[in-house]
């Protein structure tokens, strides 16, 4: 089953990314936008994983959260992978707790990696995916509207505490993924 590793959103930041989504969704360009039931923070995407496989995952995320703090979130900028002049997915930045996700990340890869899970090849980022582009209409459109919002974005603090770690299911449906999670892991209270 294909299987992820995230930071699941309060409602209040979902709607506030949602509002951002409808925002960009005037500029006409065409976007594949994530569901707003389905925005979160990956921490780590695994791909497929088998039955066997995935309870070794658990348990070893597990073994890495037992001693981890929960922390503060605070979005902090809009932008796009890999550039302007090609985007393909539009995403919302993360200012503070970017270290403390960066070391949860680095974690999950060193331990997961050992049970004989591919390696991520991508280099790791903290950010929030909005949508992805599957052509490039209306892409200067796109791009003036997303550096016009950055700053009603940065001004509006969307922070919240993450306090917990989850693995998650991805089926790929006509209508885009479905998410559910498989197993909840919570941070140690500050």
């Amino acid at each position: 089953m294909r299987t992820f590793i995230a930071i699941a959103l309060p409602k209040d930041i979902k709607e506030r990314l949602t509002s951002i989504q409808d925002k960009l969704k005037k500029c006409g360009a065409d976007i594949k936008w994530a569901s707003p039931e389905n925005i979160h923070l990956t921490l780590m995407f695994l791909g497929e994983v088998s039955r066997d496989k995935l309870n070794s995952v658990i348990k070893t995320t597990e073994e890495i959260m037992q001693d981890k703090f929960q922390f503060k979130i605070r979005l902090s900028t809009l932008g796009v992978f890999p550039n302007t002049k090609h985007p393909k997915v539009i995403w919302a930045g993360v200012e503070e707790g970017d270290r403390e996700i960066r070391a949860l990340n680095y974690s999950l890869k060193e331990k997961i990696e050992k049970l004989g899970m591919p390696k991520e090849e991508n280099k790791f980022s903290s950010h929030i995916t909005l949508g992805r582009t599957k052509s490039l209409t209306n892409k200067d459109a796109l791009i003036d509207l997303l550096n016009s919002l950055k700053d009603e974005f940065c001004k509006e603090r969307s922070e919240f505490i993450a306090g917990k770690i989850t693995v998650f299911k991805s089926t790929l449906t006509p209508n885009g993924p479905v998410y559910e999670a498989l197993k909840e892991i919570s941070l140690m209270a500050i």
